[in-house]
């Protein structure tokens, strides 16, 4: 798990809407052969009580207002434990490695505006 305080961690957006996510099931070699960086695809950050491991592929299911969902790709960043009292047992940074056409301004709704 890595260091709230790391300033090299890639800072994602809150996202404001209930989530389901399990392993993609794309093999690991496949995954690590996409180019590293070079993706301005973005992510989000989401509390779970589900400890996922760092650098994992998963499908995540984002459920919206509007009743229905949008399914995407990520990749799990960055791991902080929280503490005693906190919404959850996890923040969860996630790297979007695969998002639909138009799924970006979807998702837009539910996703926490910078402070400041």
């Amino acid at each position: 798990m890595t260091d709230r305080k790391n300033s090299e961690r890639t800072a994602y957006p809150r996202l404001l809407a209930p989530v389901y996510f399990t392993p993609s099931w794309i093999p690991r070699w496949l995954q690590r052969a996409r180019p590293p960086g070079g993706n301005s695809l973005g992510g989000v950050c989401v509390y779970t009580d589900e400890l996922p491991a760092e650098d994992v592929p998963l499908r995540l299911e984002v459920f919206l207002a509007d009743g229905t969902s949008v399914t995407c790709s990520v990749v799990v960043a960055w791991v902080d434990s929280l503490p005693v009292g906190a919404p959850a047992r996890f923040d969860v940074g996630l790297k979007f490695t695969a998002l639909r056409p138009g799924d970006r301004e979807r998702l837009s709704a539910v996703i926490a505006l910078p402070l400041g």
